[in-house]
């Protein structure tokens, strides 16, 4: 029986499958202890989260299972077995909503707490394939400028390389720098792009969901973007309670199944399945054409330059003529 690698969120685990005629299978114990999930007389509950599915008393297929949960689905069934459950329709945590803890660790595998801080909270989501992997220290001086008043300032890279942010992190003292290899603030969020920021208040509320936030101004002839307006915006924010007014775009199941099978590929180019993981990033591609933390982020594995490269061009033009969507900057306080 071959081995299945099931990823749900933060969770992930191995198990022996049952091969079907609908494909691969688990044992209905070997779901649940993978996935958290406990079957209780109104459904399956994980925390305070309840779904009134059920399960067979036989193997449960993948497919029944994110039938089952309302969540997408990406498989590999080759020389590695593996499955990503995506996140359910509405799981984004929108304008007002409490955001439910989140915690990654940096370069070093320190914890990184991101969400449920006690104080106000910005979220500076960026990435070593961006140019804003040189803004860290201006991000720092806003950190240090705003912490006596009531803000943490925590950085988040999309990236799977921890060297090659630990080349950016090392440059800055005292910052918090997390990794997410996973994308889950783009799940918990709906970062489609960066450098960008989330703003939490002290209960841990979004007060703004992601939008455009240059740390600097060295990128602006291309970014159109003002750094200024995004800080000034802060600053409000933190000594008088002002919020910039900000809409989240709506998340479609075509950009959470995208993210389920960029996840898949980036897990499948680490475990050297190179053919695999391409068809998986093709895949998430074709979902999200314009998605720059799907298909940007992608191109290093996929052996493209994700600065000056030919597919990078070709992006920036189709994102351009599609009126720059996902790029929305932080309006003027």
């Amino acid at each position: 029986m071959p081995l299945l690698t099931l990823f749900d969120g933060d969770r992930s685990g191995t198990a022996t499958a049952v091969l079907t005629s609908d494909g691969p299978a688990l044992e209905p114990d070997d779901v649940l202890a993978l996935t958290g999930w406990e079957v209780k007389p109104y459904g399956l509950c994980r925390g305070d989260v309840c779904n009134p599915a059920t399960f067979p008393d036989g193997p449960v297929t993948l497919t029944a299972l994110a039938e089952a949960l309302h969540r997408p689905l990406a498989v590999e069934v080759g020389i590695s077995t593996a499955a990503v459950l995506g996140e359910a329709g509405g799981s984004t945590v929108h304008l007002g909503e409490l955001a439910p803890a989140l915690e990654l660790a940096d370069v070093d595998g320190t914890p990184v707490q991101l969400t449920g801080r006690g104080r106000k909270t910005a979220v500076v989501v960026w990435s070593t394939w961006c140019g804003c992997r040189y803004e860290l220290p201006s991000w720092q001086r806003l950190a240090n400028e705003l912490a006596p008043d009531g803000l943490d300032l925590v950085t988040v890279a999309l990236d799977d390389d921890r060297d090659a942010v630990r080349k950016w992190s090392s440059r800055v003292d005292g910052l918090p720098v997390a990794i997410d290899p996973h994308h889950r603030v783009s799940d918990l969020f709906g970062v489609v792009n960066v450098p960008a920021t989330v703003w939490l208040d002290e209960e841990g509320r979004v007060v703004k969901p992601p939008t455009i936030a240059p740390g600097d101004d060295q990128f602006a002839e291309y970014t159109e973007v003002e750094s200024s307006a995004h800080h000034d915006a802060l600053r409000s924010w933190v000594h008088g309670g002002t919020v910039p007014v900000a809409e989240a775009a709506d998340e479609t199941e075509a950009v959470r199944t995208a993210r389920a099978e960029r996840r898949l590929a980036a897990w499948l180019h680490r475990a050297g399945d190179t053919e695999a993981a391409q068809r998986h990033f093709a895949a998430a591609i074709e979902l999200a054409p314009l998605d720059f933390s799907i298909r940007r982020s992608s191109m290093p594995a996929r052996g493209q330059d994700p600065f000056v490269g030919e597919e990078f061009l070709e992006l920036w033009e189709q994102w351009s003529a599609a009126g720059r969507p996902g790029y929305r900057p932080t309006a003027a306080p």
